[in-house]
């Protein structure tokens, strides 16, 4: 995502907001067939009924209902023939030209039909948005009940059991540390723009448009730490990585478009390492046992690296565009990336020569990936419409899919595998989905 590419993904993002809203859309053909027989005020009342504000709970959607609260009923095209629809005229990015047209011979056979979670609510209350079309890990689970999400300027916590939406930083106004530490700018920072957040261990990070990264404990009042990563002109922060660092203690790992990866003690705030790459560093991920980081960015090509020195182990060839994801499964032996070229990747680091898994998506880029805690489920998410979750114990050919309308701002695992939380970034449709994880209690089966 170079300084040079400005320019094109902002016409980008101009054909995207000339997009016909989905509801001015459906709305259409319903409004000029009443309108035809005599009915005043219809395209009003239309508009109202199909956008009234109601949350969806897994009875409901198991007696037929939408789970996002889509009255199909009431508008011009079904959802299936929608469907059909949005998967021809979805348009993917891509810096390299064609790149997802070239690897459909390469990805390996997928069987659907996997039900490993299954919807248990859909709240329309929540708002997620999304700052950059490219990055979307802005959805974090720190239970099966708490998740934290971006809303246009403010940090938002959820809570699924009381319901509660609360503001947890605005960063509309003016933002400034409450605590003294060495590096840390006192002024603060006034209407920040975040493009990337994490949340863990009771810290919260979210990186800015223009380096800026500001530290919270979640257990104080106030920010702890303000930073800027660099006042380089390319210095957007593309993601942020929290965790328990070799020798103990809590850190985490800023990647940025002037090609440096950064790591920091989050007890301290002070910085540890700075390794630099020829290429702005879209994501990056720490493996299991902390010894190697697997970095991938504005290249075709992924980087495994010493997590001491930064001096490059291996490099991993197949891609065909920019990746924008990465994550390591809990053995420490696989990796995934995810990339513009609709496929995620998956890697043993006993043989790099080839990926041991090359897996394509329905719409468009890879922009998030994850593994469960206990390594039998990989989840990937395209940058709308569509999370696959995949079994690994099935050696990747049998998964899930998870299938909604609506840009996806960031997917999120609870710590215990037990919910799934999807943020949809829509202009009528925004809304946060939860998944629970289904549970087959076969000793039960004695009692029938």
């Amino acid at each position: 995502m170079s300084y040079y590419q400005r320019l094109e993904e902002m016409n980008y993002m101009a054909e995207e907001a000339e997009m016909v809203d989905f509801v001015d859309e459906m709305v259409g053909g319903a409004a000029a067939a009443a309108a035809a027989d005599g009915v005043e005020d219809v395209e009003a009342d239309e508009y109202d009924l199909i956008t009234k504000v109601t949350d969806t709970s897994s009875g409901q959607a198991r007696n037929g209902q939408d789970i996002q609260g889509i009255p199909w009923e009431r508008l011009n095209i079904s959802r299936e023939n929608y469907r059909s629809t949005r998967l021809e005229q979805y348009k993917n990015y891509e810096n390299i030209p064609l790149s997802g047209e070239a690897v459909d011979k390469e990805c390996k056979q997928m069987e659907k039909g996997g039900h490993y979670y299954e919807f248990f609510y859909n709240t329309r209350s929540v708002k997620p948005t999304i700052l950059h079309f490219q990055l979307r890990n802005l959805v974090w689970a720190t239970s099966k009940h708490d998740v934290y999400l971006m809303s246009n300027y403010s940090v938002m916590h959820w809570s699924s059991i009381s319901g509660n939406l609360s503001e947890v930083i605005d960063f509309a106004g003016h933002v400034a540390p409450s605590e003294k530490h060495a590096g840390s700018l006192l002024e603060g920072f006034t209407q920040t723009q975040i493009s990337t957040i994490a949340v863990k261990d009771n810290f919260l990070v979210a990186g800015g448009f223009h380096g800026e990264l500001t530290c919270k404990r979640l257990d104080r009042q106030g920010v702890s730490f303000c930073t800027r990563t660099t006042y380089d002109d390319n210095a957007i922060t593309n993601a942020v990585e929290i965790y328990d660092s070799m020798r103990g203690g809590i850190h985490f790992m800023s990647s940025n478009n002037d090609g440096g990866l950064r790591e920091y003690d989050l007890e301290t705030f002070q910085p540890l390492n700075h390794f630099h790459f020829p290429w702005p560093v879209n994501h990056t991920s720490v493996s299991p046992d902390r010894r190697l980081i697997a970095v991938v960015g504005d290249n075709e090509d992924g980087l495994l690296v010493d997590s001491q020195s930064g001096k490059t182990v291996s490099t991993v060839e197949g891609h065909l565009d920019y990746s924008f994801a990465s994550a390591w499964h809990p053995d420490g032996r696989v990796f995934a990336t995810g990339n513009q070229d609709k496929t995620c990747r998956v890697w043993d680091i006993r043989n790099l020569s080839s990926p041991t898994a090359i897996l394509k998506g329905n719409l468009g880029a890879v922009r998030s990936i994850c593994f469960s805690s206990d390594g039998q489920f990989m989840y990937v998410a395209e940058p709308a419409d569509f999370v696959h979750v995949y079994s690994t114990q099935d050696d990747y050919r049998r998964r899930q899919e998870i299938d909604f309308f609506g840009e996806i701002s960031g997917v999120a695992l609870s710590p215990d595998d037990e919910s799934l939380y999807i943020g949809i970034w829509d202009r009528t449709y925004a809304s946060l989905l939860q998944y629970n994880k289904r549970h087959s209690y076969g000793y039960l089966d004695s009692y029938l």
